[in-house]
Formats: structure tokens, C-alpha cells, sequence
């Protein structure tokens, strides 16, 4: 018998060893995987948002020696006391708004200040979608009816084979993706737990293989495309998303503080959601973008893609919002009037006609109500009419 326990307890503590070892082995993964299941947490939500770098894989997006490029102070707005009750009401974090490019309101709220460099989620869609315009231009990719798979030969034989970029650059893939946030057995949820456990996104996008509709034919929000979009860009010019965006977006905007992507173990930038920048920042690349591409005198994004890209491009149903080229459109939308926009509250909204720039960050956890989008939409247009 005593044989028995000492050898029981020899196995006991081996075991244990081997799980501290383990543990130490993999702490990293382990850290980043419950920063994963506790980002949107009530009590953390606020301060995660602002401090991505402290639980996942980063990457610094280089903003050069570039000076920083002024923002002109205009009048300053008293913001309609119905849109202040809304910010409150929807845990808004900061708010800029331009008007023909000077700031006539900035505010930070819960806690958070100038310097925060907010996560963007969907908004770094927006982004993609103005170095696709830029490299489209520069004849590196040599049409959108292009297939992924002519740039990307490790997509053939999934759901993506015979997929145009044209149909990921509107969501029209047909790629069955599940972006259920609540669901931990979703797409989106398994490729969350890949980014913070160091996987690679380009063997996850590789493994979908079903489809819920021929490409081209419907309309479904497909979060995973954009991230194909980033593979037909590297593909196509043999560079990284984020030397490529630091050379032809970030350094000629000059911006206050250098932005960061999230990126999975393989050092490749998450471009469907993690790009991490100041909401003054933001302002910078939506003043570019309203001004047609230009910045400074200097012609950084296509105008032609500008206006292509936010104008509806997509077979979205009646009575919801219109798509563009990984932009959005109300679905009443005034004359150039668009958006980025990414989960829990961030908008990068445009009224070009107005000359109207509003950045919002926010950390909404009821952002998935039925009408909260043109809500959202709707208080925005209060300060474009307020202005």
C-alpha cells in the first residue's frame, strides 16, 4: 500500500509540474484567450478599448518624421441637449466634429482623453477599402472582377474559389460566415479565439468552405472578406497591409501619435477590425476622405475610388442601410452623406455637402438593439443641422 501512494504521489506532483510548466509554456496565449472572453465586460469595456496593445499581438503602423498636420479650431458648438443625453445613454467615449475642416466641438468622456488611441473594429474596413483604391491605381491589382484566387492560390478549393473582388469588396462573397457575437461556437468567436491564441487568419479564411448564396447574387455583412481583401493586397504588391498603409495613408496625414494593428501570431495586420488610432486621428483620415482624396495638396487616395467606394454598390433589401465598397450609406441617405462604423458605437460619419466630419467612440454595449444604427444616424444629423 505504501508503494502504492508514494508512486501515486510521484504522479501526483510530476502532473502538476507539468502543468506548471505548461502554464508558463503558453501564458501568453492563455492571458490573451481571457482577454478575449472578458473584453466586453461591463466593468472593462471602457478601459479594453483604449488599451488593446495590453492583451493582444501588436504591430506599430509607422507614422514617419511627417509634422503633424494642423486642425484649425473654429466656433465651438453647444451640442443639442437631446444629443447629449444620447451620448450619455450610449456610453460615449470621445466625440470630434469638423466643420469645413476646423474642430468646432471635442470631448472626452468615461475616463478616457485626447491621447487614448481608441479601437476602431469595423471602421479599419474603411481604411482597407482606401489602400485597395490606391493600389487598384497603381495597377498592382488589375480589375475587381479579378479573382481572389488568381492573387491567392491557397483560397482554391474553399468557399472563396471563383470569388471576384469586387463581390468580397461589397459583401457579396456568399462565403457563409456566422457573426453572432453572443454565439461562442460562431465564426466570429472561433476567429477571435485564433487571433488571441497566435493562429494565422490566412489558414482560417483558407478553411471556410461553405456558401449561403452564389457570389454575387445576395447581400450578407461578412466580416472574414475584408479580411480576403487584405490578402489580394499583400499578395499583389509582395508588401504588408502595414507598411503599406503607413507609406501611402498614415505618413502623408500626419497624424499626433502613431497608430497600431492587432495582428494574429504571424505578425499579419487584423484589417477587419484592429486598428487602433486618437479620435482626432480619425478625424484627419475622414477630413481626407471628404475632401476627395486630397490632404495638404496632395492627392493620397483616388477620387474616382472615393466616390465609387461611397456610393451603394451593393443589393441590400429595401429599407436598410446601403453598401458600398466596405462603406456605409443611410438607407435615406442625403447627398454624399456615408460612414464607417464598427460594433459598440464607433462612427466615422461624412457630410460632404454640409462639410460636416463627426468621429464618434463609444463603448455601447446595447448597440445591437433594433434601430440603434439610425438613431445613432438620426443624432448625428442634429449636429450637422445644428452647425
Amino acid at each position: 500500500m505504501r508503494t502504492i501512494i508514494k508512486w501515486l504521489g510521484r504522479i501526483l506532483i510530476a502532473l502538476l509540474l507539468a502543468a506548471v510548466v505548461i502554464g508558463l509554456w503558453k501564458r501568453e496565449e492563455i492571458m490573451r484567450l481571457m482577454a478575449v472572453n472578458s473584453l466586453f465586460y461591463e466593468d472593462r469595456i471602457i478601459s479594453n478599448f483604449s488599451n488593446m496593445n495590453a492583451a493582444f499581438l501588436t504591430v506599430p503602423v509607422a507614422r514617419g518624421d511627417t509634422p503633424v498636420a494642423p486642425l484649425a479650431k473654429g466656433p465651438q458648438l453647444t451640442l443639442p441637449a437631446d444629443v447629449v443625453a444620447w451620448n450619455a445613454d450610449r456610453i460615449m467615449t470621445s466625440m470630434v466634429v469638423l466643420k469645413d475642416g476646423a474642430v468646432v466641438h471635442e470631448s472626452y468622456e468615461q475616463g478616457t482623453g485626447l491621447d487614448d488611441r481608441r479601437i476602431s473594429w469595423s471602421i479599419a474596413k474603411s481604411y482597407l477599402s482606401a489602400l485597395m483604391g490606391i493600389v487598384l491605381n497603381d495597377g498592382a491589382i488589375g480589375s475587381l472582377d479579378d479573382r481572389v484566387t488568381d492573387y491567392v492560390p491557397s483560397l482554391k478549393g474553399g468557399a472563396y474559389d471563383g470569388v471576384t473582388i469586387r463581390q468580397v469588396m461589397t459583401m457579396t462573397s456568399g462565403v457563409l460566415f456566422d457573426e453572432d457575437y453572443l454565439d461562442y461556437d460562431s465564426d466570429i468567436q472561433r476567429m477571435g479565439r485564433v487571433l488571441a491564441l497566435g493562429g494565422k487568419m490566412d489558414d482560417f479564411a483558407a478553411s471556410l468552405s461553405e456558401r449561403f448564396a452564389e457570389p454575387g447574387t445576395d447581400w450578407q455583412y461578412t466580416s472574414i472578406d475584408t479580411h480576403v481583401l487584405g490578402m489580394v493586397i499583400r499578395a499583389a504588391t509582395g508588401r504588408s497591409i502595414t507598411d503599406l498603409m503607413s507609406e501611402r495613408i498614415i505618413v502623408p496625414l500626419g497624424l499626433e501619435q502613431e497608430p497600431y494593428y492587432l495582428t494574429d501570431g504571424t505578425g499579419v495586420a487584423f484589417v477587419l477590425g484592429g486598428l487602433n488610432i486618437t479620435t482626432r486621428d480619425y478625424a484627419r483620415f475622414a477630413q481626407m476622405i471628404a475632401q476627395g482624396g486630397q490632404w495638404q495638396g496632395q492627392q493620397i487616395v483616388p477620387s474616382d475610388w472615393i466616390l465609387a467606394s461611397t456610393t451603394p454598390q451593393a443589393p441590400t433589401l429595401a429599407g436598410e442601410l446601403k453598401y458600398g465598397f466596405q462603406w456605409w450609406m443611410p438607407e435615406d441617405a442625403r447627398p454624399r452623406e456615408y460612414f464607417g462604423f464598427g460594433i459598440y458605437g464607433q462612427f466615422l460619419y461624412i457630410d460632404e455637402t454640409a462639410g460636416v466630419v463627426i468621429i464618434t467612440t463609444a463603448a455601447d454595449r446595447k448597440f445591437r438593439e433594433p434601430g440603434r444604427t439610425v438613431e445613432h444616424i438620426a443624432m448625428l444629423r442634429r449636429i450637422v443641422d445644428a452647425l
